[in-house]
């Protein structure tokens, strides 16, 4: 099985963002029977992660949103040519193209028909 973390096209992340991260965190625990374990970030904070076995496959985003949604991400070759790309064929930029240490390069989109997606590029894949 590939890695969606290193594999363009794939749905590699999900995050969960809304008023109170930690009621969703333990509403989603009781309901979807998930394990959360804070992983440790660069920058001395902790992020909420949702593991399934050993692996995390998303997580809660620490700060309270206004809207609570949840994101989906999917690994790109190139953050910026694909946000560029998604301009160009009519989406809204939502987030431009970021780095973020320790994770990697990532933008937001809304499509032509009102769906957000998130992109990544994973600092394991940027060489």
């Amino acid at each position: 099985m590939s890695n969606p973390m290193q594999t363009h096209g794939a749905a590699s992340w999900i995050q969960h963002s809304g008023s109170d991260p930690a009621a969703a965190r333990k509403f989603y625990e009781t309901v979807l029977g998930w394990s959360v374990a804070d992983m440790p970030m660069q920058n001395g904070s902790a992020y909420p992660g949702i593991m399934v076995g050993e692996a995390p496959i998303g997580g809660f985003m620490p700060q309270p949103a206004e809207n609570g949604e949840w994101t989906i991400y999917i690994t790109v070759d190139d953050v910026d040519a694909r946000y560029q790309s998604a301009l160009d064929k009519g989406a809204d930029g939502v987030e431009a193209p970021t780095d973020y240490p320790g994770v990697g390069r990532m933008a937001k989109i809304r499509d032509p028909f009102g769906a957000s997606i998130a992109m990544i590029t994973y600092e394991s894949m940027q060489g």
